[in-house]
């Protein structure tokens, strides 16, 4: 199990707090799919995305390297073997298999070539038509958020993150395994986590938004792309 694994397995088995603040953002993908679409989202956090999604109606699985998170998705919310433990790379499913595939502060995880290999897969597992959807941070500063291991002295990135996006990077990685990928800036506020201070600053980044002022370091990159089916 690498460094990075151990960081997730850390915030979604041992910390799962941590998630609270990501109801909104879960929430809004969450309501993309109609009853009965089958859904695989990769990385599972907390469960709260299969949770919300299964309140709709939907067939969701679920992908993630922790096999204590996997676990836990098990006997919470009884996936049984729609929970698997894996990595986006190398997808246990077969071909044409989802009507969507979501993942939501994922990729910029990876490495480069487990990214390509990450939408390749992606594409493989999805039907013709199918979705494949989900969010990054937008425009993060890697450096900022280095620490380092006060035992061996090795530099890493707090979260484990490997890559930063902007909204033309993302599409320009998105399209070479999918035809015109939609991505667009979106600032997601989970008010029933915040105290009056916090509720004021999601108002006023609300207004700041649409200002244009806003710093891309509070927003987030929502990606959607389409399938296309081979032309005959």
């Amino acid at each position: 199990m690498g460094q990075e694994t151990n960081i997730w397995e850390h915030f979604q088995s041992g910390a799962a707090e941590t998630f609270a603040g990501s109801q909104a953002r879960l929430a809004f993908l969450a309501g993309l799919f109609k009853p009965g679409a089958r859904v695989l989202n990769i990385g599972a956090g907390n469960g709260r995305f299969e949770e919300l999604c299964l309140r709709r109606g939907a067939d969701v699985y679920a992908l993630d390297p922790g096999p204590a998170t996997i676990d836990a998705l098990r006997r919470r919310l009884g996936l049984g073997d729609k929970a698997v433990t894996g990595v986006s790379d190398k997808i246990p499913f077969g071909d044409a298999f989802f009507d969507a595939v979501v993942m939501s502060e994922v990729l910029e995880h990876l490495e480069p070539a487990a990214l390509r290999a990450t939408l390749a897969e992606a594409r493989r597992v999805l039907r013709p038509g199918g979705r494949f959807t989900g969010t990054v941070p937008c425009g993060e500063n890697l450096v900022e958020q280095e620490t380092m291991c006060p035992k061996c002295g090795e530099r890493f990135h707090r979260w484990g993150h490997k890559l930063s996006f902007s909204a033309r990077s993302l599409a320009a990685a998105l399209a070479e395994y999918f035809p015109e990928p939609r991505v667009e800036k979106k600032l997601f506020v989970t008010w029933g986590t915040l105290n009056w201070r916090g509720r004021l600053q999601g108002a006023l980044n609300y207004v700041l938004l649409f200002s244009g002022l806003l710093g891309d370091s509070r927003l987030n990159l929502f990606f959607d792309c389409e399938k296309r089916a081979p032309r005959a």
